[in-house]
């Protein structure tokens, strides 16, 4: 499957931004669906995942209350709502895919448990 992540860009603190990932060439619902974020020098961040049906969505505790997770399996779409954005959430995001048996809160916050990655959108929060 084939991901494209879109929708970054310049914004307050203070300010929301929705990102999407578009996906092309597989069975959208078979998939568990992540978004990842990475500043320069660190390792990739888990920033939420949700299940095939959209009915569990795990976050970290970083974005608790402020990112949301949606998924519109007819249309092949993953969203990140993000909301009251801060300069800290500045970062690469990037909307992976993964062929889990179980969803596991841990294996779905593990980069190395996703089989594909789109190429990343810059989300940039000015203070």
């Amino acid at each position: 499957v084939q991901l494209q992540a879109s929708g970054g860009g310049l914004v307050q603190a203070g300010g929301s931004q929705r990102l999407s990932c578009a996906a092309s060439g597989g069975t959208f619902s078979r998939y568990v669906l992540g978004w990842f974020r990475q500043t320069p020098g660190k390792e990739r961040e888990f920033v939420g995942a949700i299940d095939w049906s959209g009915s569990s969505t795990p976050y970290a505790d970083s974005v608790k209350g402020r990112f949301t997770i949606s998924r519109d399996n007819a249309k092949n779409v993953m969203y990140l709502e993000m909301n009251n954005l801060k300069p800290e959430d500045t970062a690469v995001y990037y909307c992976a895919a993964g062929t889990f048996l179980v969803f596991s809160n841990i294996a779905v916050s593990t980069p190395d448990k996703y089989n594909y990655w789109g190429p990343g959108t810059q989300v940039t929060v000015s203070s």
